[in-house]
């Protein structure tokens, strides 16, 4: 018996399109691939092919499935003969048969008899006169009966021991198994779903595997909602309910949404939108997030408008956060508070819903608003709680680029938050009050006596070469001043020295010249020294777009610097009245230290490495040979 990761990784290693193309002419279309289809005639294609998603699948004929499915059915191989060609062409041994696998493969494979058997059972008790309460829900609920049959609903009728009676031709142990029944440590046995609307749960293939069921009427004590456990068929953390209506319909829509319960689905269904999957009683598992992207890269999470709700996405939010990949990510809908799907469809319509489902929130502005509105933030110290919840977030992501634009995304909002604009008088020349005016036009050129205090500004920084580089950044870029206007103002009065640097550099602000070139000419005097030079936003060549980026990043660490300077320094203050709790602070910051330091770097020595080597490739010499070369002309 094949294990499904080792056939997991034989689809992997295969690339569909090219296996089809043996004996079927296709053509590109966009990322996929079209033809007529090869299982029925027709003039038009119908049939598309999806290297990334690896499947087939005609509009047409409704034909559908993976390289080894085309084999077994477009070349009429069995199923161990296709298997044993594509691992052959992949690379791939044939694992030896496993005795236990294929007795596990037995036993679910029985196990789908009972569910299936329990199935139709189920279905026809709707039918009976104890369901009437059933079938009032139903209506109610204003489900079609195309919705009632295409979903299966059934109904288990209130008796311990119905189920195992209308079941007879199967064991009670493999009643069990399945989860039909309940085995106490007695050794007593009793039907597990009783006076309970049912529904079938599947499998990507359309098998029944579980069942969910819903109480009827309120009792005290008793779960509304009841699925089966994990069983050899089941395991509610790899299982998306209605994955195998909604995947062919997702194919057509380019989208799948993804809603908390089952009755959203059939809801949702029953107003015409059918790309909608739910999970199974827990929170989005990181399993079912992967499933998702193996069907679309933006899957739109679709949640109540309650504090569950709003607590549901952010719990799918991280899940997701460590999982993100270049263009994998989720999109959030928040319904109206005190609506639920099938609400909002009965006070607003279908249109309603799919304009919310649109038009959704992506992840980062989610995550952004959660926390912004978890507490009040009225205080330094609550802000400063914020920050740190952000960047907590932000450590969870591990794909590095997403990790650093993430952090830059999140810090200036932040920083927008935390230090709004304040209303300030109109500048004068000679002594800035704030405020830079619309429409404003700035002098082409600086006089001689700015540049000479410019220059001066740079140069007598002393040892700090952070402010110093900051200081000749924003002489390079004047138009970031205004936007960064208030964080710097902020600094400048809690640092004498920022403010030295700071202060006349906002006096001269509007005779600089916006641009990516250094507004000071070469005859007019070096205006970046080479100790401050290894700055990614001081090196020229570097590309204007990366270098506003960094330039950002350093104005929010030459901010933030005084106070986790100041907080250090309380923290060791406190050790002879407080150790444990001193010794804890200061590790905490510490680590914030060490990742200040590391931030520090990324705009510094290590990008200035990589535009370094950049730069000799482009000019056609390696490190070493550009070395070389400028010891000979010395």
């Amino acid at each position: 018996m094949l294990s499904p990761q080792w056939l997991d990784e034989l689809r992997a290693r295969v690339t569909l399109s090219s296996v089809i193309l043996r004996t079927t002419k296709l053509q590109k279309s966009g990322r996929e691939w079209k033809a007529c289809c090869p299982f029925h005639n027709e003039k038009t294609p119908s049939f598309t092919v999806s290297d990334e998603k690896g499947f087939y699948h005609c509009f047409g004929c409704g034909a559908h499935g993976d390289v080894i499915r085309w084999m077994t059915d477009q070349r009429g191989l069995g199923f161990m003969d296709a298997v044993k060609e594509l691992a052959q062409e992949a690379g791939l041994e044939v694992p030896a048969p496993d005795p236990r696998a294929a007795q596990q493969a037995e036993k679910r494979a029985s196990l789908i008899d009972v569910t299936e058997a329990a199935q139709t059972w189920f279905t026809e008790q709707l039918r009976e006169p104890g369901a009437a309460d059933a079938r009032d829900y139903l209506a109610t609920r204003g489900f079609s009966d195309a919705v009632v049959r295409e979903f299966g609903f059934g109904y288990a009728p209130d008796s311990k021991q119905a189920i195992n009676r209308a079941l007879s031709q199967f064991e009670e142990f493999m009643l069990v198994e399945a989860g039909m029944r309940i085995e106490t440590e007695e050794g007593q046995h009793y039907d597990r779903f009783r006076d309970r609307l049912m529904l079938p749960i599947h499998d990507a293939r359309g098998r029944v595997i579980a069942f969910g069921g819903r109480i009827l009427g309120k009792r005290e004590g008793i779960a509304k909602y009841l699925n089966s456990p994990d069983t050899p068929l089941f395991d509610k953390g790899r299982t998306l309910y209605n994955l195998h209506r909604a995947g062919p319909a997702s194919r057509q829509s380019g989208r799948m949404v993804v809603v908390e319960g089952y009755m959203d689905v059939i809801a949702l269904a029953n107003a015409g939108i059918e790309d909608v999957v739910a999970p199974l009683g827990t929170a989005l598992t990181e399993r079912q997030i992967e499933m998702l992207w193996r069907m679309v890269e933006r899957p739109v999470l679709c949640f109540d408008g309650d504090v569950a709700g709003q607590r549901a996405a952010m719990r799918a939010v991280e899940r997701a956060l460590p999982l993100l990949r270049p263009s994998h990510s989720l999109a959030i809908v928040r319904l109206p508070a005190g609506l639920d799907p099938d609400d909002l469809i009965r006070k607003r319509g279908a249109q309603a819903m799919e304009d919310m489902l649109a038009e959704p929130a992506s992840l980062l502005d989610t995550l952004w608003q959660f926390e912004r509105d978890a507490e009040p933030l009225d205080s330094p110290e609550a802000k400063a709680g914020l920050k740190a919840r952000l960047m907590h977030h932000v450590d969870a992501i591990t794909d590095p680029d997403i990790k650093a634009l993430y952090r830059r995304e999140l810090l200036d909002r932040f920083s927008a938050f935390a230090f709004p604009k304040r209303e300030r008088e109109p500048w004068k020349p000679g002594g800035f009050k704030g405020g830079f005016r619309s429409g404003q036009e700035r002098r082409n050129r600086p006089d001689p006596a700015s540049i000479e205090k410019l220059r001066k500004l740079v140069a007598g920084r002393g040892r700090d070469q952070l402010l110093g580089a900051v200081t000749a950044g924003l002489m390079r870029f004047p138009d970031l001043i205004e936007r960064h206007e208030d964080a710097l103002v902020e600094a400048a009065e809690r640092d004498a020295n920022i403010a030295r640097a700071i202060n006349p550099l906002l006096d001269l602000a509007e005779t600089l010249e916006d641009g990516g070139e250094l507004p000071i000419s070469a005859d007019s005097g070096r205006l970046v020294p080479p100790d401050i030079s290894h700055f990614t936003f001081l090196r020229e060549g570097t590309d204007p777009e990366d270098a506003r980026e960094d330039l950002a990043e350093a104005v929010s660490m030459l901010v933030e610097r005084p106070a986790l300077e100041a907080a250090l320094a309380a923290a060791t203050a406190r050790f002879e009245t407080d150790p444990e709790g001193a010794f804890a602070e200061q590790q905490r910051l510490l680590k914030r230290k060490l990742d200040f330091e590391a931030r520090l770097g990324q705009i510094t020595s290590l990008r200035a490495a990589r535009a370094e080597a950049q730069s000799q490739q482009d000019k056609g010499l390696s490190p070493v040979t550009q070395s070389v070369g400028e010891q000979e002309t010395d």
